[in-house]
């Protein structure tokens, strides 16, 4: 470990472009905030076509040769890869601290289950299947690579997110070009400045821009692939973008996922982790617990405890420690997030917990409190829309067949939860519930060989796991005829 410091030190002042693995900047540049100090950051380029062409076609030059590499030499230089990060931790992980407001322990995980990412999916195979082998023939369905891919990353998690889509596209043979969010490119522009010094050249590139850049990439028609995660609308536009040249596409959009408290839970245990998995990253999750509906029996109990583990939630940015909880990442989402936060007062919603600014005692940053709304109209706001932000509304439910309609009872399907201290119970209504992902007595439980994605409109195609690998690759099917008396149907 001592070689890769002094092999892959990082400094952290000065921040570029990768393209072609030489760093590069541009005549416009662009500065971040740090959220939760409203501090500003460091100067990054703003990419231009220009730079847009050199780095597809830098990518396009370099796929040949990688794709020719062996499954498990591209593995190899992945793992070198999660390496040199590891020998970065603690700065990479400070830089993350900086760019999100993530409190430490926070941006911590993140990197931790990233490193964890990349070394569970450099073992990971595509396996070929042999649909027919007899005499006279065989057909084999193996899974061949695309070209140059594209990530486009948004803000919650941008190392994670970025590295989950950059490692199953190199396994699977293709080359990678990095388009973090506007709000957070600090990481990414680090961590493609170490992956010039492992991987060949341009198979990593990563580009910092404004609004223009994704466009820019979609419409390439240099483009092969492109994986994006973020909200739907954006999702829609990526879609129509890719179009124009059948761009392949994976989409990881927006949720508003349920969760199902039945009257016979253990509320010591459900309790704190429903808390825990609805104000994660301060509610800025996509899988995060929007919704939350809990048994009429239990429900005046589940909420006073709900709300004192939550009251128990510490919140504070970067430099805090002890801190659960950290700001809005931008002053963009700062706003949406309090425009939503006025509809407590606007429709006199019932508050159990929070719901003004002046529950915090924030000066500087874009804090909101901790909120919990109590059994709100199931066509308020609050409970359609996605808050993407640290506001809960519970509601009460009787009938099982009721609240599976509630529940279903949305245009997002990303996941949901049952929570039940009886798992054949659970599992029946689980069943029945309409999302990517479902879990019983458990909720955002992920991990790098499980796929995961979203049903309706949150999303098409899955990441992560073989599923995952097998989007970022071309099914093909290899007829092999033994003798030159095999016949064909036609």
């Amino acid at each position: 470990m001592g070689s890769l410091n002094n092999n892959y030190a990082l400094d952290f002042k000065l921040y570029y472009n990768t393209i072609d693995n030489a760093l590069s900047s541009t005549n416009i540049t662009r500065r971040g905030v740090n959220p939760a100090t409203e501090e500003v950051l460091p100067l990054v380029p703003v990419s231009t076509r220009e730079d847009v062409d050199d780095a597809v076609r830098a990518g396009q030059d370099a796929f040949p040769s990688w794709r020719e590499l062996s499954w498990d030499k591209r593995a190899e230089y992945l793992v070198r890869f999660a390496d040199a990060i590891e020998a970065n931790l603690g700065a990479i992980a400070e830089l993350l601290g900086r760019e999100t407001g993530k409190p430490v322990e926070a941006a911590a995980r993140e990197l931790e289950f990233a490193l964890s990412h990349i070394r569970v999916t450099a073992k990971l195979r595509i396996p070929e299947q042999v649909l027919q082998d007899n005499e006279e023939c065989s057909a084999t369905l193996r899974y061949t690579p695309l070209g140059v891919g594209v990530g486009i990353i948004p803000w919650n998690f941008p190392v994670l997110l970025g590295l989950g889509k950059l490692d199953a596209a190199l396994l699977s043979g293709n080359t990678f070009i990095w388009k973090p969010s506007p709000f957070s490119p600090y990481t990414a522009l680090k961590l493609g400045e170490l992956a010039a010094r492992i991987f060949p050249r341009g198979v990593v590139q990563v580009l910092s821009g404004d609004d223009d850049l994704g466009p820019r990439l979609t419409s390439h028609p240099g483009i092969a692939k492109v994986s994006f995660t973020g909200s739907t609308a954006t999702g829609k536009k990526v879609m129509q973008s890719c179009a124009a040249t059948l761009k392949r596409f994976t989409l990881e959009l927006g949720g508003n996922d349920a969760a199902i408290v039945c009257d016979d839970a253990d509320l010591a245990k459900v309790v704190p982790k429903v808390g825990t998995f609805a104000f994660l990253n301060s509610g800025q999750v996509c899988m995060d617990i929007k919704r939350l509906y809990v048994h009429a029996a239990i429900y005046d109990d589940f909420m006073q405890q709900l709300v004192t583990f939550a009251k128990g939630l510490r919140t504070g940015g970067g430099g805090d420690s002890e801190a659960f909880s950290g700001p809005i990442q931008n002053a963009a989402q700062f706003a949406r997030v309090q425009d939503l936060y006025g509809e407590v007062s606007r429709q006199s919603l019932k508050t159990a917990m929070g719901g003004s600014l002046r529950d915090l005692d924030k000066s500087l940053g874009y804090f909101m409190p901790l909120t919990i709304i109590d059994n709100p109209p199931e066509d308020s706001r609050v409970v359609v829309e996605e808050a993407f932000g640290p506001i809960l509304p519970v509601l009460k439910w009787t009938d099982e067949k009721d609240v599976i309609a509630r529940a279903n009872n949305t245009k997002m399907g990303l996941g949901a939860s049952v929570w039940s201290g009886d798992v054949e119970r659970a599992q029946r209504i689980a069943n029945r519930l309409e999302a990517g992902n479902v879990w019983v007595n458990n909720h955002f439980h992920l991990a790098p060989h499980v796929p995961f994605g979203g049903h309706k409109w949150s999303g098409i195609g899955m990441d992560w796991g073989v599923e995952g690998l097998k989007g970022w690759c071309n099914p093909q099917v290899m007829w092999v005829t033994k003798n030159s008396g095999g016949r064909s149907l036609l």
